[in-house]
């Protein structure tokens, strides 16, 4: 065995457990041991319960000497802290929900647990995903296992630096405007956001409730696959949930893609993009026409107007969503008050972090009379236009590929004080949330500084299995995938 066991991926992990040639008690204490050394270099972890990780483990192991294995039985497993655990802490890295013990579990999560999958810890995040670099937490920023001086991208911060430094098998994460594909990127691993709808949210803590979506990081593209599988399906309890079979992207592992035709956005090559990225781009899509598959350029000519659609949208939802913290039903509660007006205003005042603050104004004023139809609705109109565009595209092409983000991972500090700045980080990721199609990011480069330079594939929606066959296609022709932190 060359590899390490906290170093297995998911789908090598499952191999060995169903071969007995490992214990998910062995894989667990392996997992940890990495968290113990790396995590107080990265602060990807908020919280991790050891007794019952090994509780967990060993009842995984007894299910599969009775034979009774299910793809995730004994899988360590990283959740970001945005989805309710019952019993384990949520804290959306917020102070306002620093001790919250939800008593129920999210829907994915209830689908992991019944297949007796290891829940290893949460994982570090923005503040209720407010941000795109992993600085906005109550905890601590979380930092870039590839060079612990730079970001590893936001909101899902902790997962993607979890999966980067082998601190677990597979992580799940949530992707409003780009918030699993951007840290993905900037970790080097693979991100998947599947079609909205695809995953319940039931149990995701909402931010911007018709941009929210649960999806997977983990270490390659069957990973991702098999992860998805287990995830996917209608939810009675989720009001936006589809009502579609589950895809069976394993399904698509390994198809061909010779039928395929894979456009290129002029609008998402910009003079301003990194040339490495660029460069990095232009070799994959040459790879991807090597492999059989049709490469042709496209336009979506809207793109320029995605960021500002997506800022007034979510931040008019989140300004909504966030209302219920008033510091009496759960939450944080400043004891010193004057009146109920005077206790509302300390509690969130002194709970909230900056940037959800300034989004939570920002959402109420676009809201507000006389100025919702300048803002909100013109916003709405544009994500319509948007959504038109790659209706457009996909009448010429199976696929779109793009760079993930403009450049590789900035310096940690290096934006947190220019919020346009470090919202246009997300330029290529938001246009696919705003028109809920599935997206992915997996490794296709290095720049000169070391760094991962993610690429981007986004699908119709509900053609996940174009997404993964493709992406899988090119995984196995290259190496990207497969190099590691020297952390």
């Amino acid at each position: 065995m060359n590899k390490r066991l906290h170093q297995m991926s998911l789908s090598e992990s499952r191999q060995l457990l169903d071969a007995g040639n490992i214990r998910c008690t062995d894989l667990v204490g392996a997992v940890l041991k990495r968290i113990e050394k790396i995590n107080p270099g990265i602060n990807a972890y908020i919280t991790v319960d050891k007794e019952a990780v090994y509780d967990q483990a060993q009842k995984a192991d007894r299910r599969i000497s009775q034979k009774k294995a299910r793809p995730l039985t004994g899988i360590p497993l990283a959740v970001k802290d945005i989805l309710c655990t019952r019993g384990l802490r949520t804290t959306c890295a917020s102070r306002m929900l620093e001790n919250f013990i939800p008593p129920y579990d999210a829907t994915a999560i209830e689908k992991i647990r019944r297949q007796d999958a290891v829940l290893i810890g949460k994982t570090n995040m923005d503040e209720f995903s407010m941000g795109s670099s992993g600085e906005t937490s109550f905890f601590g920023a979380t930092r870039n296992p590839w060079d612990p001086d730079r970001v590893p991208g936001g909101s899902s911060s902790g997962s993607a630096a979890a999966v980067a430094a082998d601190a677990c098998m597979a992580a799940l994460g949530t992707d409003t405007g780009g918030s699993i594909r951007q840290p993905a990127a900037f970790c080097g691993i693979t991100g998947f956001k599947p079609s909205y709808g695809r995953i319940s949210r039931f149990g995701l803590v909402s931010y911007a409730s018709s941009l929210d979506q649960i999806g997977t990081l983990t270490k390659n593209t069957e990973d991702a696959a098999l992860l998805l599988d287990s995830l996917c399906g209608f939810d009675p309890k989720d009001a936006t949930s589809a009502d579609t079979a589950g895809p069976a992207l394993t399904s698509a592992l390994g198809t061909d893609i010779s039928a395929l035709t894979v456009g290129l956005p002029e609008e998402y090559f910009p003079e301003s993009l990194d040339p490495e990225v660029k460069s990095a781009l232009v070799r994959a899509a040459e790879k991807i026409e090597g492999l059989g598959a049709g490469v042709k350029k496209i336009s979506l000519p809207r793109t320029g107007e995605a960021v500002a659609a997506y800022y007034i949208i979510a931040s008019a939802e989140a300004g909504s969503n966030l209302a219920r913290y008033d510091g009496i039903k759960y939450g944080y509660q400043n004891q010193v008050f004057d009146d109920l007006k005077d206790m509302y205003r300390k509690s969130r005042s002194e709970a909230f972090g900056k940037e959800v603050k300034r989004r939570i104004l920002l959402g109420t004023h676009v809201l507000s009379a006389g100025y919702d139809e300048n803002y909100y609705r013109q916003a709405s109109r544009a994500r319509t236009l948007i959504y038109n565009d790659f209706i457009d595209a996909f009448r010429h092409c199976d696929l779109i590929l793009t760079p993930t983000v403009p450049a590789p991972a900035f310096k940690i500090g290096e934006k947190v004080h220019t919020p346009l700045n470090m919202y246009l980080s997300d330029v290529f990721t938001i246009p696919a949330s705003l028109a809920g199609l599935p997206a992915i990011s997996i490794p296709c480069g290095f720049c000169r500084r070391g760094l991962p330079i993610g690429m981007q594939i986004i699908g119709r929606r509900f053609a996940e299995q174009k997404v993964i066959a493709l992406a899988h296609a090119y995984e196995k022709n290259t190496l990207w995938h497969l190099k590691k932190t020297d952390l």
